[in-house]
C-alpha cells in the first residue's frame, strides 16, 4: 500500500484495543487433561499478540448481514483448520462483537474473552493432524482502529455503507481469525444488505447474487490462500463494471458514484498495468481482478486487497502499478512475518520507478540517485532505519521500507544485471506462488540465480544503520 502521508499514504501501527464483553459461554483452557493450549500469539517479532499457535486455517466460511443504517452486524464465521499440536484450547483474534455461541465440530465449546484473544475449549481435546471445524456466531457494532499515525483501519463506515480493511491487525474487527500473515487461506464470504441498491464487494469471484425478500445476499469466493490483513468488504453504492482484461481475465470494477467521472478509464488502465507487470513478474497469481473505488475521506490510502485493490478514492496511475504490484509481492508471496515487509513495499515501489522509466519519465538510476541525494519528494525519512529491520510495529510502515526498500532492489539490479535482476523476480513469484517466504530466501535465490555472495550489498542496504556511502 503507498505510505500514508501528504505524499503517500502510510500504514499505521498496531493499536491492539482491549477488553470486550462476551457472552454465549464461560470458562478458560482447563489444566488437567490431554494437550495444551495453542499460543496466543503466532510469535511474530513486530507484533507479538497477532495470531495464534497450534492450528493451521484451511477455510474460512463469513456470512455477515449488515444494517448500513445502525452499523450493525450479524454474523457466522465457519473456520476449518488442522491441529499442529495436541490441543485442549486455542484462540483466535477478536476485537469488539459480543460472541454469542460457540461450537467445535458441532458440540458446544466453552469460550473466554482477554482483549482481542478469544480463547476457545473444545469439549474434548483435539489431536495432532486432526482437521475441526469451529462455528462462531458473534454480533454488534464492528469498531474502527484510530492507528499511532492517526489512520484509521478495521470497519469504516462511510457516507453509503462500509469497509473493511485489516492492514495490520483490523481485520479482526469484523471476524474472529488467526490473524497473522503466515497462516493463510481460502475464503466463502457471504453479505446480506437491505434491497436498497446498494452492492457488496469483495476479494476473488462473485459467485451469486440473490434477492430474497427485501434482502440482497452477494457471494464471494477466494480459491487461493489469502493472508487475513488481505481480506475486505466494501458496502455502498457502486457503479459495477462486469468485463475481461485483453488477455480474457474476468475484471470486476465497482466504483462509487462519486467517483465515476473522475476514475473514467481505470478499467482498461488495470489490463495494460497487469499485462506489463506479468511480462516482469511472471503470471498473474489469481483467477480474477479489479478494483473498488471508494469515495472514503476517513481514509487517506490504498490497499491491496487481494485480486481486487482498494482505493479511497480515484487513483493516479503510480496508484495502480503499485497496488497491483502487490499482488504477486505481498498478496500471492507472502512475508512470514511483519518484518520483512519490505518485501512487500520495496517491491511495488521498485515497480512505480520502473513504470515511469517505461512511460518517458525519469529513469530508474535518475530516481535513486535522487532519492540518495534527497531530491526526490519521497526521499524524506528514508535513512531512519534500516528497511530490513524495522525497529518496532510502530514504524513497520514507515518510509525506508518503501523508499530504501526498493533502492536495494535497485542495488541488486545494478550488481546482476537485468537479465539475472527480472530471472530473479520470476524466479521468486514462481517458487514461493501462494505462500510464505522470508527475507533469506530471496537473498538466498538471488545468490543462487546470481552465482554471486551478494552478502555485503544486503548488509549494506538493507540492514545497516544510516546512510550507506555511495559507490
Amino acid at each position: 500500500m503507498p505510505r500514508r502521508s501528504p505524499l503517500r499514504a502510510l500504514c499505521g501501527a498496531l493499536l491492539l484495543v482491549a477488553c470486550a464483553a462476551c457472552s454465549g459461554g464461560s470458562g478458560s483452557a482447563e489444566e488437567g487433561g490431554p494437550g495444551k493450549p495453542g499460543a496466543a500469539g503466532a510469535g511474530d517479532p513486530l507484533f507479538p499478540s497477532l495470531g495464534n499457535g497450534g492450528y493451521d486455517v484451511t477455510h474460512y466460511g463469513l456470512t455477515l448481514d449488515y444494517l448500513p443504517d445502525t452499523g450493525r452486524l450479524k454474523a457466522t464465521a465457519d473456520i476449518t483448520a488442522r491441529a499442529t499440536a495436541d490441543l485442549r484450547s486455542f484462540n483466535l483474534d477478536l476485537d469488539g462483537l459480543r460472541v454469542r455461541e460457540v461450537s467445535v465440530d458441532g458440540l458446544a465449546a466453552k469460550v473466554s474473552r482477554r482483549g482481542t484473544e478469544l480463547t476457545v475449549t473444545p469439549r474434548s481435546p483435539l489431536t495432532k493432524g486432526r482437521i475441526f471445524r469451529t462455528d462462531i456466531r458473534y454480533d454488534g457494532k464492528p469498531k474502527t482502529i484510530h492507528d499511532a499515525d492517526g489512520s484509521v483501519e478495521g470497519w469504516i463506515r462511510t457516507d453509503d455503507g462500509a469497509v473493511g480493511l485489516g492492514e495490520p491487525s483490523g481485520s479482526m474487527t469484523w471476524f474472529p481469525a488467526n490473524n497473522h500473515p503466515s497462516d493463510k487461506a481460502a475464503y466463502d464470504i457471504s453479505i446480506t444488505l437491505p434491497d436498497d441498491g446498494k452492492s457488496a464487494v469483495s476479494n476473488g469471484e462473485l459467485t451469486s447474487r440473490e434477492v430474497t425478500g427485501d434482502h440482497r445476499t452477494f457471494s464471494w469466493h477466494t480459491s487461493e490462500p489469502m493472508a487475513s490483513y488481505l481480506v475486505t468488504v466494501a458496502i455502498g453504492d457502486f457503479q459495477v463494471t462486469d468485463t475481461t482484461t485483453e488477455d480474457g481475465l474476468p475484471e470486476y470494477d465497482a466504483v462509487d458514484y462519486d467517483e465515476v467521472d473522475k476514475s473514467d478509464g481505470v478499467s482498461d488502465k488495470v489490463g495494460r498495468i497487469l499485462g506489463w507487470e506479468t511480462r516482469l513478474f511472471g503470471p498473474y497469481p489469481f483467477s480474477t481482478t479489479g478494483v473498488i473505488i471508494d469515495h472514503n475521506p476517513s481514509v487517506d490510502y490504498a490497499l491491496e486487497t487481494q485480486s481486487r485493490p482498494y482505493f479511497h478514492a480515484a487513483p493516479g496511475t503510480p496508484y495502480l502499478v503499485h497496488e497491483f504490484a502487490h499482488q504477486w509481492f505481498g498478496n500471492s508471496v507472502t512475508p512470514r512475518t511483519w518484518k520483512d515487509i519490505w518485501l512487500n513495499e520495496g517491491f511495488a515501489t521498485y515497480a512505480e520507478w520502473l513504470w515511469e522509466e517505461k512511460s518517458g519519465g525519469r529513469d530508474t538510476d535518475r530516481i535513486f540517485q535522487e532519492m540518495y541525494r534527497g531530491k526526490d519528494p519521497e526521499s524524506e525519512g528514508i535513512w531512519a532505519f534500516p528497511p530490513g529491520n524495522p525497529p518496532s510495529g510502530a514504524k513497520v510502515m514507515d518510509p525506508p521500507v518503501y523508499g530504501r526498500g526498493a533502492m536495494v532492489l535497485h542495488k541488486l539490479r545494478e550488481a546482476v544485471g537485468d537479465d539475472t535482476f527480472f530471472d530473479i523476480l520470476r524466479s521468486w513469484t514462481a517458487a514461493h506462488r501462494h505462500g510464505t517466504a522470508e527475507t533469506r530466501d530471496f537473498i538466498a535465490l538471488s545468490e543462487q540465480k546470481s552465482h554471486r555472495d551478494l552478502g555485503k550489498l544486503f548488509d549494506v542496504w538493507l540492514y545497516q544503520k544510516g546512510k550507506p556511502k555511495a559507490d
